[in-house]
């Protein structure tokens, strides 16, 4: 059985949305100025880890676009893995390995699971991380918090006034300011 782990950018004020330079945000590449060489390290480790990747459509035009383009060990890793996109409107992707999910897609995704491959990294995606979060089928949560406040903007949570209970499995701090939370499941 695979894992489902959610990573994601986010800002003191919890916001998710453009953090690495897409024009949807007023305050886009709010990340660039604490870049280290520790949060590479640590990203890197994360997607050579992951199984495949399973995204929205919005991130995945982010990522096909620039990914394809670049070289060295993370943009191999990126390109070379099983990717699984959720939307009603992607048909043909072109970006290798690239699998649509239509309508059906938290199947889709528990099938995904069901399987053994390797964990499965959703990167972004706010839309679909908050449909992932009500449906059940996060079992984890990699929070890289940046020290900034952007006012406003996309975030991945649901808004449904639900609980859903996490233990916190690991911190790390880097001289950035970044820190990074790991949180899981609740053993049933």
């Amino acid at each position: 059985m695979s894992t489902l782990f959610v990573s994601e950018f986010i800002s003191l004020d919890g916001v998710v949305e453009a953090p690495g330079g897409e024009p949807t945000h007023p305050q886009t590449g709010w990340t660039v100025p604490y870049a280290s060489a520790e949060n590479m390290a640590y990203k890197l480790e994360e997607v050579t880890d992951a199984g495949s990747l399973l995204i929205g459509r919005t991130t995945y035009e982010t990522f096909a676009e620039a990914w394809p383009t670049r070289d060295g060990e993370f943009a191999d890793a990126m390109n070379s893995m099983p990717k699984y996109v959720v939307s009603s409107t992607l048909q043909s992707p072109d970006w290798k390995n690239t699998t649509v999910l239509g309508n059906d897609w938290a199947a889709d995704v528990a099938r995904l699971k069901a399987r053994d491959g390797g964990p499965i990294m959703v990167a972004g995606s706010a839309t679909l991380v908050r449909g992932l979060l009500e449906r059940g089928l996060v079992d984890e949560l990699r929070l890289m918090v940046f020290p900034v406040i952007i006012g406003g903007g996309l975030r991945c949570f649901p808004d449904d006034r639900e609980k859903l209970p996490f233990d916190l499995v690991d911190t790390r701090a880097w001289p950035n300011g970044v820190m990074l939370h790991t949180y899981g499941r609740p053993a049933a």
